[in-house]
């Protein structure tokens, strides 16, 4: 049985890859930090299903400000492939906490390259690294491909820069198989709910059922390539299976606006966007990322692997799974004060 870390395990893209590495048969190991209240809602199911035999699921508490605790983790767990997906991954954040975003999104992956190489796992362990298309920033090419130079324009996509550098310096330096995926936006019910798409659909919904009366949202010109995260993380996992570490672009080719994506979404709920929608500054970043578009050619051509979800369908899944949830806070509202 192959065994996998993964940190950021919590997160949107972290749950997807659980479930699948455990249908895989993997025994999967996850990081988390210590809170006063518990962030696992995105993976309580995988204990649960009916489907799984027996917890392949472990979690252990950590942080990738903790470089010795990384190492000991390794030591301990001995993992084949280790998907490194945590981060402080919110751009218009990284602008008020710069240098807690450098720390963990930047020499987070560092400390936890450097935890392989001590333990002596560079020659056994595979080692993936979620890059990001913030690091084209403003793009020099149109569309972007893994060859086109970087230009971030947050300390988010600053630190992201870093990573994916010191990725393919401790493949070249040390031999590790160390992958980058560059991941366009990829959205799902379990996006994050300050995360401008989720935050459109969860309050569509709600609006719809009489539960909010506005929306507030900051640039509407943005362009962006979305995809869906759970075909994304199939992707993390066949790089990993490639005989070499290389770098790949995740993307659909497609870019829409997010304007576009208010009118998908209202235009799903059947209600008029500009009765609904005001603008305010305060989610304005001080530098924008006007335009981002991917070429997935190299990852069809390498991996077989092409997005199958388009925006419209998107919308959709997400606009779904988000009725339900306003139904249900609804039907509770309604309980309480009835």
């Amino acid at each position: 049985m192959k065994k996998a870390l993964i940190t950021g395990i919590t997160g949107q893209d972290g749950s997807y890859l659980a479930e699948l590495l455990i249908a895989k048969g993997y025994e999967v190991h996850g990081i988390i930090r210590r809170c006063s209240t518990f962030n696992t809602q995105r993976i309580d199911h995988l204990y649960t299903d009916p489907h799984i035999n027996g917890t392949k699921l472990f979690l252990h508490y950590g942080d990738l400000a903790d470089g010795v605790m990384l190492m000991k983790l390794l030591y301990q767990i001995q993992p084949d492939e280790i998907y490194h997906l945590g981060a402080q991954s919110h751009v218009r954040v990284s602008f008020d906490v710069p240098e807690y975003t450098g720390d963990i999104t930047g020499l987070g992956t560092l400390r936890l390259l450097e935890a392989i190489r001590e333990v002596g796992l560079d020659g056994k362990c595979r080692f993936y690294q979620a890059s990001s298309s913030e690091m084209f920033g403003l793009v020099q090419h149109v569309p972007q491909t893994e060859k086109t130079p970087f230009y971030p324009r947050s300390p988010y996509g600053c630190a992201k820069v870093y990573a994916y550098w010191l990725t393919v310096n401790y493949r070249e330096s040390y031999g590790i198989h160390a992958t980058n995926g560059i991941l366009f936006n990829h959205e799902s019910p379990r996006r994050g709910e300050t995360f401008v798409t989720r935050k459109i659909t969860r309050a569509a919904t709600r609006i719809k059922l009489g539960l909010q009366d506005k929306l507030y949202l900051g640039n509407l010109d943005a362009q962006r390539d979305w995809g869906y995260a759970k075909e994304y993380v199939e992707a993390m996992w066949l790089m990993l299976q490639q005989d070499e570490g290389d770098d790949y672009v995740m993307a659909t080719n497609e870019t829409n606006s997010v304007k576009e994506f208010v009118i998908e979404t209202f235009n799903l709920l059947d209600l008029d966007w500009e009765k609904y929608v005001d603008y305010d500054k305060r989610y304005e970043r001080p530098t924008e990322v006007d335009l981002l578009i991917g070429d997935p050619a190299k990852a069809k051509k390498q991996l077989g692997w092409e997005p199958k979800v388009k925006f419209k369908g998107l919308v959709k899944i997400m606009v779904d799974a988000d009725l339900v949830l306003a139904k249900q806070e609804l039907a509770y509202k309604q309980a309480t004060n009835g």
